[in-house]
């Protein structure tokens, strides 16, 4: 096993990164290509490439070794008071399981914090999908809803939940 990442650099995102969170989105083994696509529209309309940008989308990113290692995006969920989703956190597959994530979600909690008095994920019910549902969990978020074949038969939609303090 790799050792864990000890001190991330965590960083804004740019345009010019986008290559590699495309890259990386789609080889660190999670995503469909539909999801990949609309990964990269939230990316894109986050930093308004190509459009107007949508201020509600916000980014971070963590490079190590001079290249992208992991990104993240989430926002204040529309129509509610203190919510803020979780949209996106990517690690490089290189990268997985040795604190990319962890710091990801830390910057996010970070960010939002006196804003958000709660924090929601919707993840996937596959079994491929257990160690991210294990990660969340490890984190303090709590599975509060399942849809059984939301995604597709036999793919549930599990939404995770984090109160914080506003």
């Amino acid at each position: 096993m790799s050792p864990t990442l000890v001190t991330p650099a965590i960083r804004a995102l740019t345009e010019w990164d986008r290559p590699a969170v495309e890259a990386m989105t789609r080889s660190c083994g999670a995503f469909r290509a539909d999801e990949v696509a609309v990964a990269l529209d939230v990316f894109d309309a986050a930093l308004g490439i190509g459009r107007r940008r949508d201020s509600d989308y916000e980014l971070a990113g963590i490079e190590l070794d001079g290249a992208l290692a992991g990104w993240a995006s989430w926002g204040p969920t529309p129509c509610t008071l203190g919510t803020f989703d979780l949209y996106w956190i990517v690690t490089a597959a290189e990268w997985q399981g040795r604190g990319v994530g962890s710091a990801l979600i830390a910057e996010m909690e970070r960010r939002v914090s006196g804003r958000a008095r709660l924090i929601v994920v919707e993840t996937a019910g596959r079994e491929q999908y257990a160690q991210t549902r294990r990660f969340y969990e490890s984190h303090g978020y709590a599975a509060e809803a399942r849809l059984t074949d939301y995604y597709a038969p036999g793919d549930d939609l599990v939404t995770y939940v984090k109160r914080v303090s506003t």
